[in-house]
């Protein structure tokens, strides 16, 4: 695993690469990230915006939500993968909401975590962009770059990643880290076409080195 500095390198460099890293879920207030996020769940952010555009002009309240039936929300939703779950999440939410909370999201990860359909991840996301409580949360692209690098265990469950995180990064670091990982993942370290040649952490990246060693392995028998 990667010691101190080599992770505060790492960490530096993509904050080099992506300074204006933040979240591309669009919104603009925190309901809407709730149910963004929510979306989000094995689905890209790409297609969730463009699901949301239309949904967010029809549904305003957690009250909008349950005004209509559960069949026309799915249909509202339906390009999104697992769309009669998250429909079913989506109104649950919404009732807790109007009867725990006001009507308001609330604004700590434990609350938060109260909600149908939202997670540890979710919880962090939201916490942290709508709300600035320091989090990491940990998707599919910070796991696969926090292992790739070495921060931390390859065996290491999302859980243990999180908290791998949460000791190596400064806390006032937590937020951007979180946005930078993903976008390092997102657009540079891939999870089937990662730019290992130009990727300027290789000399750090036992995994990156693997894959040039294989590529070199393969043109020579070609």
């Amino acid at each position: 695993m990667l010691n101190k500095n080599q992770v505060n390198f790492c960490l530096d460099v993509m904050k080099e690469m992506y300074p204006q890293a933040e979240c591309e879920l669009r919104h603009s207030n925190p309901f809407e990230l709730v149910i963004a996020v929510l979306l989000s769940a094995q689905c890209t952010d790409v297609l969730v915006n463009k699901v949301t555009e239309p949904l967010f002009q029809k549904y305003k309240t957690p009250e909008d939500y349950l005004a209509v039936s559960l069949e026309e929300l799915q249909k509202d939703i339906k390009s999104i993968g697992l769309y009669r779950n998250k429909a079913k999440n989506i109104r649950k939410l919404c009732q807790m909401l109007i009867d725990d909370y006001g009507g308001e999201v609330p604004k700590t990860k434990t609350e938060l975590m109260k909600l149908a359909g939202v997670g540890r991840k979710t919880a962090n996301v939201v916490a942290s962009v709508a709300f600035r409580e320091p989090a990491i949360a940990v998707d599919t692209h910070v796991e696969r770059v926090a292992k790739r690098l070495a921060i931390c265990r390859w065996k290491d469950s999302v859980l243990e990643v999180e908290q791998t995180l949460m000791k190596k990064v400064p806390k006032d670091e937590w937020a951007d880290t979180h946005h930078r990982m993903i976008f390092f993942g997102r657009y540079h370290c891939k999870a089937r076409n990662p730019q290992c040649p130009e990727c300027p952490l290789l000399e750090l990246c036992r995994e990156g080195q693997k894959r040039m060693k294989k590529a070199e392995a393969i043109d020579q028998q070609t």
